[in-house]
This record gives C-alpha cells, structure tokens and sequence, in this order.
C-alpha cells in the first residue's frame, strides 16, 4: 500500500510539473508571438511612412526655387541597414525638416500635401501605440525569460532577452545609452 501511495504521489507531482510546464512554455510563446507581432507591425508602419515622407519630398521640391535636395539623405534610408528604431529617428527628422520647409513656403493651405501629412500623423499615432505594446510585452518576456523556474524553460527551448524598441539592453555595462 506504501509503494502505490508513493507511485501515486509521485505521478501527481509529475503531473503539476508537466502542466506548469506546459502553461509556462505557452506563455512564453504567446508572448514572443506578440512582440514579434508588434515588431512587424512596426516595421509596415515605418516602410509606409518611408514612402509618404519620399512623396511629400518631392511635392516640396516642386515649389523649391533651387536645385539643391534637401532630402537626399532621408531617400537612401531604405537602403542603409537600420534599426527601427534608428529609422524612426531619421523618419522623425525629415518630417520635422518637412514641416518646417511647408511653413517657410507658405504651403499650410495645401490640401494634397496636408492630406499626406495627416496619414503620417496618424502612422505616428499607430507606431507610438504599437512601440508601447512591443515594449510591454518585451518586458514581460524578458521578465518570464530571467525568471525561475521559467527560466528554465526558456534555457531548453532557447529563447533569447529582447532589447526594447530603442534598443536598450538593460543587462550591460553601457549606462549612458541613452540617445537624444
């Protein structure tokens, strides 16, 4: 009766342990599906704002008074090897080189170039939400990830630390990685 008793424990520990294991396992891939999810998503939004931007471009060049391109750094982003998050960045500086170039040629009152500024407005809009999302469930990732007994888990079906949208490794010795 001992020996059965003790199979029988044995066999219910072994169960918890194969279900914990499976919720943990499934957790983990749940959340890595979302942050690869809200990193392609990311990725969409930027080509799309890549391609509005271009075009804005070349409707301000129509009403410059000179030859000289403005833009000709921001329209080979597509070919450099960027992060998305550099991307951002360099997508955000050409806006804001736009902006100013429509308000010092009097163009605020055109209607397709504001219309194109509006769908980058709302890119904007979707980009900041879903970098929100993708950092949230990084963390919650990377959380599971150091975690025992997840970690574990992780190690055998080797999943890796995320870095946030900027880039950050939160894990080495860089303090001052900040970018401005």
């Amino acid at each position: 009766m001992l020996i059965i008793s003790l199979i029988l424990i044995i066999i219910i520990i072994g169960g918890i342990a194969g279900i914990y294991y499976i919720m943990a396992f499934n957790r983990l891939n749940d959340l890595k599906t979302k942050v690869n999810e809200a990193e392609s998503i990311i990725d969409e939004n930027l080509r799309i704002k890549y391609d509005t931007l271009i075009r804005v471009s070349n409707k301000l060049k129509k009403h410059l008074k000179t030859d000289k391109n403005y833009f000709k750094e921001y329209e080979k982003l597509n070919t450099m090897n960027l992060s998305n998050f550099d991307m951002d960045r360099k997508l955000n500086e050409g806006l804001t080189i736009i902006l100013k170039m429509r308000d010092d040629l009097g163009l605020e009152t055109e209607n397709d170039l504001n219309k194109d500024l509006e769908n980058i407005r709302q890119i904007d809009e979707k980009l900041c939400a879903t970098k929100n999302y993708y950092n949230k469930n990084t963390s919650l990732l990377n959380g599971l990830i150091r975690r025992f007994p997840t970690n574990l888990i992780a190690k055998i079906h080797k999943f890796k630390v995320k870095l946030f949208f900027d880039g950050k490794d939160m894990d080495d010795e860089i303090i001052d990685d900040f970018k401005i």
